[in-house]
């Protein structure tokens, strides 16, 4: 009986860590940016990817948070101008805003007195820049959405090809070795989808707001061409 239940204490004594052992396996463990240096040289490039994609990102958000701005209160002013034949006042006013709404309402107060068609045509010609200068480099957004993950895919796949070839030399097929190599190369992936997603979702988010825009400032034009085609002292509703 003393026998058997030395034995008991012997196998709970293997069966519960030690300090030592569990010091150890917290001097294992690796940091976050351990882990992500793991990923191989691939990630330099994904790297860069990420800083430009917030880059742009940060830069187009000032940009077109301040541009796509639709102020109710100009149009009102500029038809109280325009009703009272100031076609300066109504330009100043349109200028004082500072975003492509004024400057579309300025290039229709400036051509007034040509024909109807004209005036239309010019405001929507000046829409088109307008949102052309916000489109700019959101197709970089849509190129790295694509090229991030690919990258990750790469360097996943040249770190498989790197495990099997050292397989075949070494003849070693551990679990250990297989899996260990493997998590380190499908970092990369990881990283680079992190990029794409990120890089995605801010284009479609900004082509979004850029639709609403042209949504709101065709009604501005249609609304203008409604207040120049009435008399004076006629308001439009």
């Amino acid at each position: 009986m003393s026998t058997f239940l030395q034995l008991q204490v012997d196998t709970l004594a293997q069966a519960i860590p030690t300090a030592d052992t569990a010091n150890a396996a917290l001097t294992n463990e690796v940091s976050v940016l351990e882990f992500i240096f793991k990923g191989g040289l691939f990630l330099i490039p994904i790297a860069l990817l990420l800083f430009y994609t917030l880059y742009i990102i940060f830069e187009r958000y000032i940009y077109i948070h301040k541009a796509a701005k639709i102020d109710n209160h100009l149009m009102s002013d500029v038809r109280n101008h325009l009703n009272n034949a100031n076609i300066d006042m109504a330009v100043m006013a349109a200028e004082r805003s500072g975003t492509a709404q004024g400057n579309i309402l300025k290039e229709g107060v400036l051509t007034i007195g040509r024909h109807i068609n004209e005036i239309e045509s010019n405001m929507e010609r000046a829409a088109n820049i307008e949102i052309g200068y916000m489109e700019r480099r959101l197709g970089q957004l849509g190129l790295i959405a694509g090229i991030a993950p690919t990258l990750g895919f790469i360097g996943t796949i040249s770190g498989v090809i790197k495990i099997f070839y050292s397989i075949s030399v070494t003849e070693d097929i551990s679990i250990g070795n297989i899996s260990g190599g493997l998590y380190e190369k499908m970092i990369s992936s990881g990283a680079g989808l992190i990029v794409g997603i990120i890089a995605y979702a801010a284009y479609h988010l900004f082509n979004g707001k850029i639709d609403g825009f042209s949504l709101s400032i065709q009604k501005q034009v249609l609304e203008f061409v409604n207040i120049i085609q009435r008399p004076n002292g006629h308001k439009a509703k």
